[in-house]
């Protein structure tokens, strides 16, 4: 089967072209799910490419763009998915993370110093 149309084919304009490229460098392919859409070799990836690149071509801002593929997909289609709801845990972790191991080394520092 054919890949989909503008798949493996640059736009005409390097202007659209770029932004194209710049966007799906940060979309994740939902089959490789450690490759960018520009990286991968998957059909997904590959139909990915091509509806990026024909809205792209049709006039639609990146954001656009972004936000249709994160309604479509959800947020795990993105590198940097927004602050949400569902994406909470993915913001605050690291936070929650960093304060404990901070209480932790507090608390081995206090326990030597005696």
């Amino acid at each position: 089967m054919p890949s989909a149309p503008l798949a493996n084919e640059q736009l005409p304009d390097p202007a659209q072209e770029a932004k194209a490229k710049a966007l799906m460098e940060t979309l994740r392919c939902l089959v490789c799910q450690g490759q960018s859409i520009a990286d991968s070799n998957a059909d997904l990836a590959a139909d990915m490419r091509s509806l990026v690149r024909q809205r792209i071509q049709a006039g639609e801002q990146p954001e656009e763009v972004r936000a249709w593929l994160i309604r479509r997909y959800g947020n795990w289609v993105s590198y940097k998915p927004e602050l949400g709801a569902d994406t909470a845990i993915l913001w605050v972790a690291p936070l929650i993370l960093l304060a404990i191991g901070g209480v932790i080394a507090l608390g081995s520092l206090k326990r030597r110093r005696r």
